[in-house]
């Protein structure tokens, strides 16, 4: 039986070369898909995304790109055949974190985008090591060709996210939640939550790594998800 497409949503401010390691390691046996998050709303980019794809796949998705895995599962949980969530945090957004927000969107947009994208991912969620740096220039990068509005369309997907746990309860699909130990932004403890939310999930810590895991431990995290994707399936 051929392997269902496997499809890889970038986290915020991400493009596909966050999945770079996975992407060629998967590409050796399946069709892998690096699938842009277009739209204003994870609503809006799970609609776009959904209306690229072909009939079945399976997700992997890292922080917002794992939102709108979240919200395509929901929206078509007969199309996904599995979903492994990197990063995440199902819960939505405080107040007190969207005020925050508005202030970075002001500040990125005088001028301050670089300032503004180490704010959001700060070097305290990532792994200490000598590594950390070439992390950070390479988010640098990526951050870059969003500029400051893709930067303030994006916090505001994030500020209006919808909460996902009702959804996720009800996940008939296996699931793997991927985190790095020194995430702080969304906690390895927020992982283990969603492991015992969602009826068929896994939990798997990565060592050495924060909130961009995929980067800080690409093989790691390529291990992780082959081992989901070795495992059977479920019956429906």
């Amino acid at each position: 039986m051929t392997a269902d497409p496997l499809v890889f949503l970038p986290g915020f401010l991400c493009d596909a070369r966050l999945f770079w390691h996975q992407i060629l390691d998967f590409s050796a046996d399946r069709t892998v898909i690096a699938a842009p998050l277009l739209g204003a709303s994870v609503e809006e980019m799970a609609e776009t995304v959904l209306a690229t794809l072909p009939p079945r796949f399976s997700l992997v998705g890292h922080w917002l790109g794992g939102l709108v895995a979240m919200e395509i599962l929901r929206r078509a949980p007969d199309r996904v055949a599995e979903i492994a969530l990197i990063d995440v945090s199902p819960l939505s957004e405080s107040p007190q974190a969207a005020a925050m927000r508005e202030q970075r969107i002001v500040k990125a947009r005088a001028g301050r985008l670089d300032e503004m994208v180490l704010e959001e991912i700060p070097a305290t969620a990532l792994a200490p090591g000598e590594g950390r740096e070439a992390v950070q220039a390479l988010l640098l990068e990526m951050a870059d060709a969003f500029g400051p509005e893709g930067f303030a369309r994006q916090s505001r997907a994030l500020m209006r996210r919808p909460d996902q746990q009702r959804a996720l309860r009800n996940t008939r699909v296996r699931a793997m939640l991927i985190c790095g130990e020194h995430d702080t932004i969304c906690p390895p403890r927020r992982h283990e939550f969603l492991a015992e939310l969602m009826p068929h999930a896994a939990f798997r810590l990565i060592p050495a790594a924060g909130h961009l895991s995929p980067l800080e431990r690409p093989l790691e995290v390529t291990r992780a998800l082959r081992d989901w994707l070795d495992a059977p399936l479920l019956l429906r």
